[in-house]
């Protein structure tokens, strides 16, 4: 089935409440019966997602992420999420943006964007946002960007870009280092049988935002195509 299950905020519960090898060992049979539940939920949502967007993520199960942390350089040695997580890529290099999702009892939410830019799409965003930026802000300033995600999010510099005018009219969007967007969901929309949908409508309200970003890194000043 499609639809989360009471089940699966459950184990998700107790994990939180057992984060250590032997119950994880002894509750394994449990794991696997609820990571397919979330592999059966990110399938239909790549569906959802394919009749409006190409996108490269293969299957559901391709797109989560591993349950166990990387405790290397952590300072907290639980071996376990206590959430799942995905995310889906788009197809080819004229499509930029990546799709995340995060199922977590009392914080699921869903996100997009550019978390970390390379130095040279950072700095062809920024020349295409100093040369005109009425594009973006009417995107950002949208009702329906504004009733989904709210604001733009992301780390900023304190100080100017190198090479940009800090008396820019634009500076507050100069600033920017990652474009990020995201919106939270309740518990009994999670539950809820249509819940990839929401998910679905709230990934194809990013598209505006992702269609002009992708813009901006794939083409010059002149829109002739760089990629």
């Amino acid at each position: 089935m499609s639809t989360i299950s009471k089940a699966n905020f459950n184990f998700l519960k107790q994990l939180k409440k057992n984060n250590d090898r032997d119950w994880f060992n002894t509750h394994k049979d449990e794991y696997l019966i609820q990571h397919q539940n979330t592999i059966d939920f990110a399938d239909a949502l790549l569906l959802e997602m394919n009749k409006h967007d190409n996108i490269e993520t293969p299957t559901g199960k391709k797109s989560l992420f591993r349950i166990y942390r990387d405790v290397r350089f952590s300072k907290d040695k639980s071996p376990y999420k206590t959430h799942w997580a995905g995310g889906f890529k788009r197809s080819t290099k004229q499509l930029r943006g990546g799709y995340y999702f995060h199922i977590e009892q009392g914080n699921t939410m869903v996100g997009g964007g550019f978390w970390s830019p390379n130095k040279d799409d950072l700095q062809r965003i920024r020349e295409d946002i100093a040369s005109d930026d009425t594009g973006l802000r009417k995107i950002l300033t949208s009702k329906s960007f504004k009733d989904t995600f709210g604001t733009l999010d992301g780390e900023q510099l304190k100080t100017c870009p190198k090479g940009f005018n800090k008396e820019h009219p634009a500076i507050d969007l100069l600033r920017y280092k990652q474009f990020i967007i995201s919106k939270k969901f309740t518990d009994k929309e999670v539950l809820s049988p249509d819940f990839h949908k929401k998910i679905n409508d709230t990934f194809k309200k990013m598209r505006p935002f992702f269609d002009y970003m992708s813009e901006s890194v794939t083409t010059d000043l002149n829109g002739e195509s760089i990629v």
